[in-house]
């Protein structure tokens, strides 16, 4: 009878202790389910609410520009009539929209071009060489970018003044008489607005680039030094192709921000004068929809401004794609 009673108490403690530790087991399986539903629920309403305002800030507004594109309408009236594509065939032929379009390429291809040739050569210099003072030129580079379209354009409208501005100033200094130069005249208002945009942009393109340049490894460069190569063939061989990612994403998003930062320039130093010499797409897109209250021509060429932007950042992306490089 003992051993009896003893195996049922045996029996009954092992029972006990394995539905106790099912019961744990439950416990962590339920308090895992139930974590890994939270989380779903989280990432559920942050994706939520990031199409939400993708869908009523972007999605809805684009969609309405190509709506009223296809419309004549006024810029303050709630009547509009439908006119197919005859907003796009008057585009074809307004000399105007097509003088603004040259300008706006011109913009992008000079000061893409110069603002990131200059850029790499500044970056490259400041990581490389041992210059004293390179936090002092970082800072001085940067400057530009944090000040405002507007400060920058009241200051380059000093610089560019016909009578006591400081270019004609050290003209005349140098060449013994009075120069009058017009550096906003039709002749030179696109030089004077490409050198504007130059000097705001290439300090903040520089940083970037000297943090990309900062992570390629020293014993690359000991290694080609030890094979002869000089500073330049360091450069194109080893810099650029380790850092050409970064060039390529920058790329893209500044042919966009040219678009846009052509159009503030524009505004604040010439308002597309003189004589339209320096209007650029979204200057006269900005003109026909609220100055001329011609909305609906307004927003075909907005529909071609997108169009073009979409279609060269595309363009770009094919053209400078490569195999990225590691080390």
């Amino acid at each position: 009878m003992k051993k009896r009673r003893c195996g049922l108490g045996l029996r009954r403690r092992f029972f006990k202790r394995r539905s106790q530790a099912g019961t744990a087991v439950d416990r962590k399986g339920v308090m895992a389910m139930t974590k890994r539903s939270g989380r779903s629920r989280f990432i559920f309403l942050c994706l939520a609410a990031a199409v939400i305002l993708f869908t009523v800030f972007m999605l809805i507004p684009t969609m309405n520009i190509f709506r009223m594109s296809l419309f004549v309408r006024s810029a303050y009236s709630t009547t509009e009539e439908f006119v197919w594509l005859q907003n796009f065939s008057r585009l074809m032929a307004d000399s105007n929209f097509i003088r603004s379009m040259q300008n706006t390429i011109l913009l992008i291809v000079v000061v893409t071009v110069v603002t990131f040739g200059l850029a790499l050569i500044f970056a490259a210099i400041l990581s490389r060489e041992k210059i004293k003072g390179q936090n002092f030129f970082r800072i001085i580079f940067y400057i530009p970018n944090i000040l405002s379209v507007v400060v920058i354009s009241a200051i380059f409208s000093a610089i560019y003044d016909t009578n006591n501005g400081t270019l004609n100033s050290l003209l005349s200094l140098f060449k013994g008489e009075t120069v009058a130069v017009l550096w906003k005249g039709e002749g030179m208002v696109m030089v004077s607005l490409i050198i504007a945009m130059v000097w705001q942009a290439i300090g903040y393109y520089m940083v970037m680039y000297m943090a990309s340049m900062a992570s390629v490894p020293q014993s690359l460069y000991e290694s080609a030094s030890l094979d002869g190569a000089g500073r330049l063939t360091q450069f194109f061989q080893i810099t650029l192709p380790l850092i050409w990612t970064n060039i390529r994403t920058t790329l893209t998003f500044f042919i966009i921000s040219t678009i846009n930062m052509a159009f503030l320039f524009v505004k604040a130093m010439t308002s597309g004068g003189p004589n339209g010499a320096s209007e650029v797409a979204l200057s006269y897109m900005y003109k026909q929809a609220y100055t001329n209250s011609t909305y609906g021509y307004g927003m075909a060429i907005g529909v071609m401004v997108f169009l073009f932007s979409f279609g060269l950042s595309a363009l770009v992306n094919v053209v400078t794609k490569r195999e990225p490089l590691e080390f």
